[in-house]
């Protein structure tokens, strides 16, 4: 391990700033923390990396963060009173183009039972004993739930996707579309079947849709962070070593491992989202897109207990969500509702978060000074904010300061085998911050580039400023390496949430997690 000044043992405040924060967008804004099922977790965007032949992106939403899969009787449903949207910038002035909107409708198919999700084999009947007036040989237990229309999916979610485009909306058929359910465990379903079975392929070219409850993507040591920065043994104070750095294993365990979130995936052809409606090459001006995500809420609910609560009136936005990490680690948290509510091409009210951020001031503080950083205006941070090089390319127009997740469609898709974790600072030029894909190591890649990697000055550019880290550098479960991408939820019989000294540590193997 690398030799580090002695003062980066004081690396304790690094991760304490934002108290709701550091774990994507999970409850990172005081209006989120106290509506969960409106909290967007993660957003991500990328070229499709399957091997098709039409060049394509696959935009990710995630939602409703930490979800415990043994949770039942009921489960972590989409709520059918959010609007959930995926909107695109397409012409640089941080305004929606395209947007694809999504709304859930609930059924409750077993109303009587006393929970949502029921099945084993081929059924349990009513034994000889059985009391009257239920009669031996009655079917009690339904089948195991194989499909969308086995009788034990009490609760069954379908959902519609819309396009809005030039003010039009096209609705994606044929439907109907069911979201997957949370994994209640192997007697009463089989997850795999019902996972493939909600990948659909609409009546639109080359567009596919899935919604339902899936591993939570995201990775950190959140246990260690919020120690006042205790990272474990074999981790140096909030720096890696080369071969730590290099390495696809984690040195500490996964805090979101064996939890589940909810996610929207959408794929569809470069082609729909481009202002020019072609697949345009990365040097094009018009290649670059900006995404970002939504969930509203109807701006009047009236609760009419003992009978449901109905709602009326026009959408009004409680979360956005763009990059990774910026509301929570850059904006104050007397701001952060403002922020969640707001349009990205008004972020040039918070544009002091994004130049002149507190995270890079406690890093410097917290070192004693071993660990400089830029002087502000931080112009070097402006690609995460503006339409600019390395992600746009030269000429773009940059567009006002806005919090977009910015992707350049003419890059092509880096082979699974072959992505770095560390994406663009790893010379992976299809990875984070152009676009995001699943196994970005966005927390990495968020410190070093606060630190001033990205200034190409070779004050900040070497260690400790391009060594940050927490040790997680995987995700606890495998991925798809197709469409859409996601990995199973885990088990809510058998889920396991990976400890320190757990064997298991990186992607489901692997030795134990370190203390």
């Amino acid at each position: 391990m690398h030799k580090i000044k002695p003062a980066l043992s004081c690396l304790l405040a690094v991760l304490t700033i934002s108290p709701a924060g550091f774990a994507a967008n999970h409850r990172e804004a005081p209006i989120t923390s106290i509506d969960r099922l409106a909290d967007i977790t993660d957003v991500y965007a990328f070229r499709s990396y399957d091997g098709g032949g039409t060049p394509r992106v696959t935009l990710i939403l995630c939602v409703d963060p930490l979800q415990e899969p043994a949770n039942g009787p009921n489960y972590f449903p989409f709520d059918p009173e959010i609007l959930y949207e995926i909107k695109i910038d397409n012409n640089n002035d941080a305004v929606e183009d395209v947007v694809f909107q999504v709304r859930f409708n609930t059924e409750q198919r077993l109303p009587s039972l006393f929970q949502v999700f029921a099945g084993a084999g081929a059924g349990i009947n009513a034994p000889a004993n059985s009391p009257a007036p239920v009669a031996p040989g009655t079917l009690i237990v339904p089948p195991r739930i194989t499909s969308f229309s086995s009788p034990g999916l009490g609760q069954r979610q379908s959902y519609t996707v819309t396009m809005v485009k030039g003010g039009v909306g096209t609705p994606f058929g044929p439907g109907p579309f069911y979201a997957v359910p949370a994994n209640a465990g192997p007697r009463t379903m089989d997850y795999g079947a019902l996972f493939n079975a909600g990948i659909y392929t609409t009546s639109a070219a080359d567009v596919k849709v899935f919604a339902g409850t899936v591993d939570d993507p995201f990775w950190i040591d959140l246990g260690a962070a919020f120690d006042t920065f205790n990272l474990r043994s074999t981790v140096a104070p909030g720096v890696l070593s080369p071969a730590q750095d290099a390495s696809n294993v984690n040195y500490a365990s996964d805090t979101v491992s064996g939890y589940s979130v909810n996610a929207i995936a959408i794929e569809v052809p470069v082609s729909l989202l481009t202002r020019t409606g072609a697949v345009e090459a990365a040097s094009s001006t018009a290649a670059t897109i900006g995404v970002w995500g939504t969930t509203s809420r109807p701006r009047v609910t009236t609760r009419r207990a003992p009978l449901p609560a109905v709602s009326s009136g026009a959408y009004s936005q409680i979360q956005r969500m763009g990059n990774p990490l910026i509301n929570e680690l850059l904006i104050g948290t007397g701001f952060k509702d403002r922020f969640s509510m707001d349009q990205p091409r008004n972020d040039s009210q918070f544009a002091n978060f994004f130049l002149d951020p507190t995270l890079a001031r406690v890093l410097n503080a917290a070192t004693g000074g071993a660990l400089a950083i830029p002087t502000p205006p931080r112009t070097d941070l402006l690609p995460l904010v503006v339409y600019a090089p390395p992600i746009a390319a030269p000429g773009t127009p940059s567009g006002p300061v806005a919090d977009l997740l910015r992707l350049n469609t003419g890059v092509a898709p880096t082979p699974p085998a072959s992505q770095s974790r560390l994406g663009l600072l790893g010379g992976d030029a299809a990875g984070f911050p152009n676009g995001r894909r699943l196994g970005d190591d966005v927390v990495d890649i968020s410190l070093r580039a606060v630190a001033g990697v990205l200034t190409g000055n070779p004050a900040f550019t070497g260690a400790p400023n391009n060594s940050l880290g927490d040790g997680v550098n995987v995700n606890d479960t495998p991925y798809r390496t197709s469409f859409p991408y996601l990995g199973n939820a885990p088990s809510g019989r058998d889920r396991r949430h990976l400890d320190p000294g757990e064997p298991g540590c990186t992607a489901g193997a692997g030795s134990a997690c370190p203390q």
